[in-house]
């Protein structure tokens, strides 16, 4: 008889870590794609970012760079991004002629700091 509890307390257990998580993940994303409306800056499933252009029926239409239209179904759109400002870099401006010194005495060379006097090829 425990056999029989312990065997449904898993099925149980089964549902509400596994399953019922993933149904809910799964309706959230057809809402999602359900609500889509042209202009609505979005992301596919393998991480291309474009706008939506128009929508018919299972497609969409996406602009990816100004002019270049593509189709793909709904169900490879990913999220839709909010835009968000520009991060903003906290380092400090440096001067490009300041050389970085390893051990305080030894300068590095950065690629940018070439003799100007020698042609580049």
């Amino acid at each position: 008889m425990s056999t029989i509890i312990m065997l449904v307390l898993m099925v149980v257990a089964f549902y509400f870590l596994l399953i019922r998580p993933q149904k809910k993940r799964q309706q959230e994303a057809v809402k999602m794609q359900n609500s889509l409306a042209p202009g609505t800056r979005i992301m596919t499933t393998t991480g291309l970012f474009a706008t939506v252009v128009a929508i018919d029926h299972e497609d969409v239409i996406l602009e990816i760079a100004p002019g270049v239209e593509t189709r793909w179904v709904k169900a490879a759109i990913g999220r839709v991004v909010t835009p968000v400002d520009a991060p903003v870099d906290s380092t400090d401006e440096v001067d490009d002629d300041v050389k970085a010194t390893v051990d305080g005495d030894v300068p590095v060379k950065n690629d940018t700091d070439q003799d100007q006097s020698t042609p580049k090829s």
